[in-house]
């Protein structure tokens, strides 16, 4: 490559993100606001530029890593572009692990410093001496005992001059850490342009994100789903964006919507039934500004959708997306929903469905999901066989099964590895669990397949009653229900009540699990 072409092959997203708001003059508009504590653009752009110095004075070099265990404050977005800006790949981690799984991450990624909340630091302080490559930990705030260093005291001390690295497009920009349901978390490396890709694509493509937005997701930073909510959708625009850092239960959610008033909520179907039944909000309506709202994670059951439309008067756009994708490539949009399908292709990206030989299918076939766009991920960290089986050229492997219908709209069935036959015809546990959840006595359920007397599978179900007292005939009534509703051979042949479900941080079912104790 010649020198003039790698002069032009230059883009580093924080100054696209970030510096691209001041040059535009929304330098003195808020960007987050936490509890706490708020940040314009502009003074988000100086803290990264001190942050990005702090690293260098800790001697972290470009395309080296740092991790994040962080909750959603505006120390967050300071961490994560300020590592970009210098070229340092920042590591979010989920927050709600163990100290073995961090040991893990924190060694396979070779991280040389780690920012983490105060009230996180407990859990890894034991392991951390432990990792050989971690050089430095900086706590969060203005408090830090030896050998840690305090966040805040370093950026103040920190000059606010930095040259923003010119990194090439496709140079890794972070990694986020796969849920590692069924084996060990792969370190997911996206590469520069890759957020922008998401902001165009679905942020302003579907959502409609602008200018004068305030956006709040309940999902956090540290996954795709919240990075994109919180940080790339609204600084794509110049928006607001309002942090929670503690736990998004109804009772946190209401008291944000109802005092900042956003105007776009990001949630997850779990979410979303709790506070449809939570008694003590029960005539609350949130933001009065709120003109639309997003749900990822699993596919949103149909009566979830319609009764919060009748509640609350907007609609939730159901998407799917994933750790590879780097959000929402499939979605319901504005003026075009359809509740119990996760519609269509997001313009930008490109679906089809193979069958089990590989083999691309038609209208009204079950076949696993495949995806092509401008996001993908450029690979895992030291996993060549489960790159290869999940990143196919240009195509991407989502693991999950859908079929579609000739409008191109499609209905997620489930995972592939959650998917069975009974009678010789694929049954869809998401399709059993929706018309579960839809009796008036079930709050959520989860549905896998077990072996009966003769071996052959069945599905049994997992339910989360409302009210405990559901009555004795409550198996039979539901038994009733689901072949009423979605099949006569479909019904769950073993019905568990259980005082909650097993679930990722981003609330995930892990079926998995159900499926070793069944």
């Amino acid at each position: 490559m010649s020198d003039a072409a790698l002069t032009a092959a230059v883009y580093n997203a924080a100054d696209d993100l970030l510096d691209r708001n001041l040059r535009e003059g929304r330098g003195d508009k808020l960007a987050f606001v936490d509890p706490n504590r708020s940040l314009t653009y502009a003074e988000l752009a100086a803290e990264t530029r001190r942050f990005a110095n702090v690293l260098g004075s800790l001697g972290v070099s470009r395309e080296e890593r740092i991790a994040m265990i962080m909750l959603d404050t505006v120390d967050w977005p300071v961490a994560f572009l300020g590592a970009i800006r210098a070229g340092i790949v920042p590591v979010p981690l989920n927050t709600l692990l163990a100290a073995d799984q961090y040991a893990y991450m924190l060694a396979d990624s070779r991280a040389k410093v780690l920012v983490i909340s105060p009230a996180l630091l407990p859990t890894v302080e034991a392991i951390l001496p432990t990792i050989p490559s971690l050089a430095h930990v900086l706590v969060v705030g203005d408090a830090a005992t030896a050998p840690h260093r305090a966040l805040a005291a370093e950026i103040a001390a920190a000059s606010d001059v930095f040259e923003t690295v010119a990194t090439h497009p496709d140079e890794t920009c972070f990694w986020l850490y796969s849920s590692g349901s069924t084996g060990a978390p792969k370190g997911t490396r996206h590469v520069h342009t890759s957020p922008m890709a998401t902001a165009k694509l679905y942020g302003q493509g579907v959502l409609g994100i602008r200018e004068d937005d305030v956006g709040f997701s309940a999902a956090k930073l540290f996954f795709a789903y919240g990075l994109g909510n919180s940080l790339t959708f609204p600084m794509s625009v110049g928006a607001t964006s309002v942090l929670n850092p503690g736990r998004p239960t109804p009772e946190t959610v209401y008291g944000f919507l109802e005092k900042h008033q956003p105007t776009i909520f990001f949630g997850v179907p779990t979410l979303y039934a709790a506070m449809l039944h939570d008694p003590a909000h029960a005539a609350s309506t949130g933001s009065a500004k709120l003109r639309i709202c997003a749900s990822a994670g699993e596919a949103l059951p149909e009566h979830i959708g319609e009764t919060w439309r009748k509640r609350f008067g907007v609609d939730i756009l159901d998407g799917v997306g994933s750790t590879e994708m780097l959000h929402i490539f499939l979605s319901n949009a504005p003026g075009a929903i359809v509740y119990g399908t996760s519609g269509v292709a997001v313009p930008g990206y490109e679906l089809k469905l193979l069958d089990e030989q590989g083999k691309e299918i038609g209208d009204g076939e079950i076949g696993e999901l495949f995806v092509r766009g401008p996001s993908a991920a450029d690979g895992y960290w030291n996993q060549r066989e489960k790159s290869r089986a999940t990143f196919r050229g240009e195509w991407t492997k989502t693991g999950d099964k859908y079929i579609r219908d000739a409008k191109g709209r499609h209905t997620y069935c489930g995972r592939a590895d959650d998917m069975f036959k009974v009678s010789g015809i694929w049954v869809s546990p998401f399709e059993i669990e929706a018309a579960l959840a839809a009796h008036e006595d079930v709050l959520e359920a989860a549905v896998v397949a077990q072996a009966d007397e003769e071996g052959l599978l069945k599905p049994k179900a997992f339910v989360v009653l409302k009210d405990t007292a559901a009555g004795d005939d409550l198996e039979a009534r539901l038994k009733e229900h689901v072949k009423k509703t979605v099949g006569m051979w479909k019904y769950p042949r073993w019905i568990e009540v259980v005082d909650g479900l097993p679930k990722t941080a981003t609330g995930k079912i892990q079926r998995f699990k159900l499926r070793e104790g069944a």
